[in-house]
């Protein structure tokens, strides 16, 4: 079944720069956007709660402050974020606030959501701001993120708060109205696909390169984002955001690929397993291991073949077959080293290899997601 964004209860919608931000004048689009604050009104009339994720911070303030350099370093995004936030805020707080809704402002980085606590801190203090009938307005904290610990574009991040959220839908606001075949604009033969019920590798392989312009995404990272979500429990869409009341637009039927949730999302803490996008190194396994695995049982270290990265006890780490394909992730019980000094081996080795017995498993299946 289709999913609908009249029935559901908890909306995520993303915004991109591209959308937000009048190229010509380095403004934000004022009409554009009481379109878009007139559909958040009309569905938190009906009890909805909707969070915004908005990018447009960095392309607010480029021109400014004479940043007008085709590609910008790490230090301009973020005085340039810094500046601009203050007019992205101010944009939503005064267009909101024309239909009495109130806007509250978060920003996020990845360390944010990686964090186990600070992702729990995070969906409290949204879950209270919904509570009190604000519109959270989230973005990346672009001024102090450094390359290493940004989402780098808001379709993942808007997932991570879709799932963090359990929201019913995560609807992205885009220049394209859904995913194709091949990217129509080089190719006039691709066809739009209004419903993908499964992401298989077939769909992954039509994400093409990011568009030019303000956006840092394209189709390739919404989906990632579509992974997320969906996998959370959450259907996604992808539709065309260039238009009056765009959001109205897909409730009345409006052209756009819906990404179906899977039929059972995963808990709470699996999907924030799941979601981590910066896992610390990997581990293939061989063959028999793989098989355990999806039978539902714990990775041992006698089925390890090799380990990469650096990581610590509790870090996320993605689990490899021995073709290269990830089937898992999840949270480590041993170091890097200590992983690779027991890969291959059975429990009864690990204190004279260690000097001491730790637990049996390399990752307890409490703790693994496979995809």
């Amino acid at each position: 079944m289709i999913p609908s964004l009249a029935t559901a209860k908890r909306i995520v919608i993303k915004i991109g720069s591209a959308l937000i931000v009048d190229p010509a004048t380095a403004a934000p689009r004022t009409e554009w956007l009481r379109g878009v604050v007139e559909d958040i009104a009309a569905l938190a009339s009906r009890g909805a709660e909707i969070i915004v994720v908005s990018s447009g911070a960095i392309a607010l303030a480029r021109r400014q402050l004479g940043l007008n350099g085709a590609k910008l370093r790490l230090d301009e995004k973020q005085a340039a974020a810094a500046v601009g936030q203050i007019r992205l805020a101010q944009a939503w707080a005064e267009t909101l606030s024309e239909k009495s809704l109130i806007a509250a402002q978060l920003l996020i980085t990845l360390d944010d959501t990686e964090d186990r606590r600070r992702y729990l801190n995070a969906r409290a203090t949204l879950s209270t701001l919904l509570s009190l009938g604000c519109v959270p307005v989230i973005n990346e904290n672009d001024s102090v993120a450094t390359a290493e610990i940004r989402y780098g574009d808001n379709d993942r991040l808007a997932a991570r708060v879709a799932e963090m959220m359990q929201a019913d839908v995560l609807l992205l606001l885009s220049d394209i109205d859904g995913l194709y075949t091949a990217d129509p604009r080089k190719d006039p033969e691709a066809s739009h696909i209004p419903v993908v019920p499964v992401i298989t590798p077939e769909i992954d392989a039509m994400g093409g390169e990011p568009p030019p312009g303000y956006s840092s995404g394209g189709m390739r990272t919404k989906l990632v984002a579509a992974h997320i979500s969906t996998q959370a429990g959450c259907a996604m869409a992808i539709a065309l955001g260039n238009r009056p009341n765009p959001v109205a637009a897909i409730s009345k039927g409006g052209k756009c690929t819906w990404f179906l949730p899977a039929p059972e999302g995963r808990s709470a803490r699996k999907s924030w397993i799941a979601g981590h996008l910066a896992p610390q190194g990997t581990l293939t396994i061989d063959a028999g291991a793989v098989k355990a695995l999806e039978n539902g049982s714990s990775l041992l270290p006698a089925g390890i073949k090799a380990v990469t990265g650096s990581f610590e006890r509790g870090d996320p780490v993605d689990v490899l077959t021995a073709e290269g394909t990830r089937i898992a992730r999840g949270l480590v019980t041993y170091s890097s080293i200590e992983m690779a000094t027991l890969a291959g081996h059975r429990s009864e080795d690990f204190e004279a290899l260690l000097g001491f017995r730790g637990r049996d498993e390399a990752i307890h299946r409490d703790d693994l997601v496979l995809f």
